[in-house]
């Protein structure tokens, strides 16, 4: 290992933004970047095959195992909150669900945080860009990008029903979430070519590890990003029971995601001055906004019994779940090629909202969970995910230990607000579910139980089973206000030559999975970085019902 040498560029995090970053800004093989990242290889075969998510995403090798402080709304709980630790950060142990969210999402941004290069006909181009669609290339659609996403194509009944009851049900249907018409139910696309997970570090990183001026270094752990009269001028790393130092002649940029960038933010000194003298941390720069706004989608799952055995549950007997790895090892195909939520949905709470509010997340099973290993039930499952909530979190330094882990606080249902809609979205999975189409197949109510049926019934399970849905964000957001920590171009406010570049940016979370925007969101800023002009708008046609 080389000490003290020096770099165009240093990228902090091989997430799904650091490995964006890192094959774009080494195209120019005038460029040398450094990426570092705290976790190993993705060399555990569960990270590739998609049914194996639980194995990945449980394995606490490959996960930062983050745990909140007491969420004072979920009965005091202490949630985990994974975050991957490994060569392609949560992109490797996340559920693989390729969403981009409702365009209005963006129009959001540009509008309510006066953010205009962000809105959405801006987004788009980047979107195509970085994707291979199975379903074709079009005014939505991507056709040649780094990323292989697959529409969903496990077979089974209840997919079927599923989609009937939305027709039954007058929630809505919908060819592709992500194209003409984001409202309704669908069968949802995932990050998977030919039948193994696509991460963003098989996507991005590994075809560009070949070239001599990138450089990845795993289990390097950050300890702060060096700074020298307002400027960042490289960062110190422990790798291997070392410290070492790595200087950037152009720029450091921090990809960790919403938990662990803000976290090396306020290590080197840019947050609170309060906060930072309180676990003696010199202050560097006051930048009050670091750690805050932090948000995420809570959801709960709604489950219930199946009178037929079509679902997947016997995956984990023997017999059955060595038949399906040897179909997937000879051809890539079946039931373990498959991320289990292939279908889902984008569905208003009330007739009220402007867009859609609630997402849907269904599985052909239902999923009991034993510490690390899990069982497969009878069942049949729906994720409700409260998509836009207004309950803020922060996340503070612990210590001053690099090691030490984040206090986080997400406040999950803290306001009024978020417990109605989510309350409503549990209605709305059960009108579904009631529909004909469900007829042959529904069985007894497990979770919540046909006891609660009540607002306050029901508010009292979701204050005892509401969790995380793994997005958290909005922790360094854009902006131009005080409490923003970047600006339109990501840059860290009063601070050169320093940028954050992941799913911390956004003012306000998406309406689904962050996985694909936080990849458009490196892509745009590899353009940023390297001065080169952004992408044409594309101002493609999509459906949108009035309220």
């Amino acid at each position: 290992m080389n000490h003290n040498k020096t770099y165009s560029y240093i990228v902090i995090g091989a997430g799904s933004a650091g490995c964006v970053l890192a094959n774009r800004l080494s195209q120019d093989p005038g460029n040398r970047v450094l990426i570092l990242e705290a976790g190993p290889m993705d060399s555990n075969l569960m990270i590739h095959i998609p049914a194996g998510v639980h194995k990945a995403y449980k394995d606490p090798r490959i996960n930062w195992n983050y745990q909140t402080d007491a969420e004072q709304a979920l009965d005091k709980r202490n949630l985990d909150t994974p975050q991957g630790k490994v060569v392609g950060g949560s992109s490797s142990i996340n559920s693989m669900v390729y969403m981009r969210g409702h365009p209005l999402d963006f129009d959001r941004w540009a509008e309510e945080f006066q953010l205009p290069q962000w809105a959405f006909d801006r987004c788009l181009p980047y979107f195509k860009q970085g994707e291979s669609s199975d379903r074709g290339a079009d005014q939505w659609r991507g056709g040649e990008g780094a990323l292989g996403v697959t529409r969903g194509r496990l077979q089974n009944p209840l997919f079927d029903a599923f989609l009937e009851a939305g027709k039954q049900s007058g929630q809505g249907v919908s060819e592709d979430l992500n194209g003409y018409q984001p409202e309704g139910l669908a069968r949802l696309d995932a990050t998977i070519r030919h039948g193994r997970r696509c991460s963003a570090a098989v996507a991005h990183l590994k075809p560009a590890l070949s070239r001599s001026n990138l450089t990845l270094v795993t289990r390097a752990m950050m300890r702060r990003v060096l700074l020298d009269v307002g400027r960042a001028v490289g960062v110190e790393y422990d790798h291997r029971g070392q410290t070492i130092t790595a200087h950037a002649e152009r720029e450091v940029i921090l990809c960790g995601g919403a938990i662990n960038s803000p976290k090396a933010l306020m290590l080197s000194g840019i947050g609170s001055t309060a906060s930072l003298e309180s676990v003696g941390i010199s202050p560097q720069h006051h930048l009050p906004g670091v750690g805050q706004n932090l948000q995420d989608h809570a959801t709960v799952i709604v489950k219930y019994a199946c009178t037929q055995p079509v679902t997947i549950h016997k995956l984990t007997q023997p017999l059955h779940k060595a038949m399906a790895g040897a179909h997937w090892l000879l051809n890539r195909t079946g039931p373990v090629a498959s991320n289990v939520w292939e279908m889902g949905g984008l569905v208003r709470s009330n007739n009220d909202v402007a867009y859609p509010d609630i997402q849907y997340h269904f599985a052909p099973v239902g999923v009991t969970y034993n510490g690390l290993d899990i069982q497969l039930d009878q069942a049949f499952s729906i994720h409700i995910d409260q998509s836009r909530p207004t309950s803020r979190g922060h996340i503070y330094l612990a210590s001053a230990d690099p090691a030490a882990k984040p206090e986080i606080t997400f406040n999950y249902l803290s306001t009024e607000h978020d417990m109605r809609v989510l309350t409503e979205g549990v209605k709305r999975a059960r009108e579904l579910i009631a529909q004909p189409a469900f007829d042959a197949y529904r069985g007894r109510e497990i979770y919540p139980g046909a006891e609660a049926q009540s607002d306050k019934e029901i508010q009292a399970f979701l204050r005892q089973y509401a969790d995380t849905d793994f997005h958290p964000s909005c922790t360094c957001r854009m902006g131009n206000d005080d409490m923003a920590v970047v600006d339109e171009e990501l840059r860290v406010r009063g601070i050169d030559g320093l940028r954050v570049v992941d799913a911390s940016v956004m003012p306000q979370i998406t309406s689904a999975n962050l996985n694909a925007p936080t990849q458009m969101i490196a892509a745009r800023a590899a353009d940023f970085i390297l001065g080169k002009p952004q992408l044409e708008p594309e101002h493609a046609r999509y459906h949108f019902r009035e309220q």
